[in-house]
């Protein structure tokens, strides 16, 4: 019998007793020592119990296993206390239950001419020393091995779920034939009745009901990602490997502790969510954008192109709709920004909303989009619907991959040409990304005044540059000058958001596109951001949102006509705000 120590970064240490001669080392749930990561191997290795000591044998894997910074290739040992086994990211501590044979182990180490290191000999003087410990009352003897001895909770959680596909295959229980909720009642009954007659002795720190819900959520769920999803204070889940979860929360990210059990786990996940949409992933098609029954927008990467293992990007979407408000509360803008945006909306104004990645483009698309009158017909296209408008005529449109044969892929520039013989008023486009740029601009060109759509740069004017190379990608070999005469007649307004260090979203520029001029496009910034510290009180960016005293044609020309707009909101402040 030995104990097993299993230290992984960013984890508590967590003990496992092997009560055998033989215990695996692994990522399959057989093993007793149960390792996760992409290099570790479904059986990597065992550690045997010999007369003499513990000794580990290799049993193959990407990841090596070092005892002390030496290799280990075959079998190897024996073991003692002080010695260190790397597997991967791991390091494992091996302790003998006979502390004479483990001191045995050291000084015969020694004496075969190997330096034994101190921290060796430590635990011999420490037992010389001290008394000798007083022997524990029968009754408790159960509960202090299960304090010293504490199991990872995932490898419980591993235990049952495999414990639920057992009785689900004994029983032969069709899953596929079942709705929502009888599977989910099905799968709660089993999960309890295997609790009750299998697992009754569960350490007392564990609490049933939670351990319960955790294989429901993996059986038939999104497994750990559900409490995330749950989570209003979470805005993004990034999945690096299945044992490797990291989440943005108040701008910030910041490493979860929750995690598949394993890659089969995860993968299970990201199936669930992409079959109901009629999308796939495979070795074939290893990459896949899809959404979540509240529109929050799924990534998911699978090997072989994904290297750890399965890796899933989930961009929430708000559980409520987000007014021009909330801009407002969250300090993304001021009151003469957000007067000004509804006005340009209201008003037909084409607008290119652009931004780094994670930026909040389409977040602020969204309300934008909300500022469009009720009785002007909408067509919204999008590679994964994310957008949520509320205008009671309008259309929305997404894009679909090729099938299983490569046929019938349907993509955005498919749908921008399709939505101009749908008698739109405005089209909105959730990205522009390629050669649908044209055609999106051609449309802000021949009556569909008011249309909007995202871009990914740096400021205006590298946006600017961006479409430019995104109508070259169409493929129709146009000059330089028509394709920036194009812009510069469709594109009224381009709005930038930027994300800080910080994590805060601001709108840096408010930007008019005032025409074309020797060749180049003229742009005149109506309001800015001026960031005065990038670490206020709070720890957040702070400064001032400022008007640059331009008044933009159009607002004038609404004065002009009679229209009742605050030309004041243009008024520079000098830095004020």
């Amino acid at each position: 019998m030995f104990n097993v120590v299993i230290n992984a970064p960013g984890r508590d240490p967590r003990s496992v007793q092997c009560m055998h001669r033989e215990c695996g080392i692994g990522r399959d749930d057989a093993n007793l020592v149960m390792l996760q990561g992409w290099s570790i191997a479904s059986k990597h290795a065992s550690l045997i119990s010999e007369d003499d000591g513990v000794y580990i044998l290799s049993l193959g894997g990407k990841a090596p296993i070092t005892v002390n910074g030496t290799r280990v290739t075959s079998k190897h040992g024996p073991i003692g206390k002080a010695d260190e086994v790397r597997i991967g990211d791991y390091t494992l501590q091996v302790t003998n239950s006979n502390a004479a044979n483990d001191g045995a182990m050291s000084h015969r180490k020694a004496a075969n001419g190997k330096a034994a290191p101190a921290a060796a000999i430590q635990p011999v003087e420490a037992v010389r020393t001290a008394p000798p410990p007083a022997e524990p009352a029968a009754e408790n003897t159960e509960l202090a091995r299960s304090e010293d001895v504490r199991p990872d909770i995932n490898a419980w959680r591993s235990k049952v779920h495999a414990a639920l596909v057992r009785q689900l295959d004994l029983r032969r229980v069709d899953v596929r034939s079942m709705g929502d909720q009888q599977l989910r009642d099905t799968t709660i009954n089993l999960i309890n009745e295997i609790l009750e007659r299998d697992f009754r002795d569960l350490p007392k720190y564990i609490n049933p009901r939670r351990l319960a819900k955790e294989v429901l959520d993996e059986a038939i769920g999104l497994g750990p990602l559900e409490d995330l999803i749950e989570d209003n204070s979470v805005t993004e889940i990034m999945v690096n490997a299945h044992d490797e979860i990291f989440i943005e929360r108040a701008g910030r990210i910041e490493r979860s502790q929750v995690v598949f059990t394993s890659e089969r786990a995860a993968l299970a996940a990201i199936e669930r969510i992409v079959t109901p949409l009629g999308r796939r992933i495979d070795e074939s098609s290893p990459l896949v954008d899809a959404r979540l029954k509240d529109g929050s927008r799924v990534n998911a990467v699978i090997p072989p192109v994904a290297l750890r293992g399965p890796s899933i990007s989930i961009r929430k979407f708000a559980k409520r709709r987000l007014l021009g408000e909330d801009l407002l509360k969250f300090g993304s803008l001021d009151e003469r920004m957000l007067e000004f945006l509804t006005m340009a909306v209201r008003e037909r104004m084409n607008i290119v909303v652009s931004g780094g990645t994670g930026s909040g483009k389409t977040t602020l698309l969204n309300i934008l989009s909300n500022f469009i009158p009720d009785g002007d017909r909408v067509v919204t296209i999008e590679d994964a619907a994310e957008l949520k408008l509320v205008q009671p005529n309008l259309v929305a449109l997404e894009a679909r991959p090729a099938n299983t044969e490569g046929k019938g892929q349907i993509t955005i520039r498919d749908l921008v040409k399709n939505a101009l013989r749908m008698r739109p008023d405005r089209i909105v486009v959730g990205e522009c990304r390629g050669g649908e740029s044209l055609d999106m601009l051609q449309a802000m060109n021949t009556g569909h005044e008011g249309s909007l759509t995202t871009a990914h740069a740096n400021n205006p004017r590298e946006t600017l540059s961006r479409l430019e190379v995104m109508v070259m990608m169409a493929g129709m070999d146009l000059p330089m000058t028509v394709v920036r005469e194009q812009i510069a007649s469709a594109v009224n307004l381009i709005v930038h958001q930027r994300r800080y260090p910080c994590g805060s979203r601001k709108v840096s520029h408010i930007t008019e596109v005032t025409g074309i001029e020797s060749g180049t496009i003229q742009l005149q910034d109506v309001f800015l951001f001026k960031p005065t510290t990038y670490h206020g009180p709070d720890g957040k960016v702070a400064g001032n949102f400022i008007a640059t005293g331009a008044v933009p044609e159009f607002y004038e020309g609404l004065a002009e006509r009679g229209v009742p707009v605050d030309l004041g909101i243009f008024r520079n402040t000098n830095g004020g705000n």
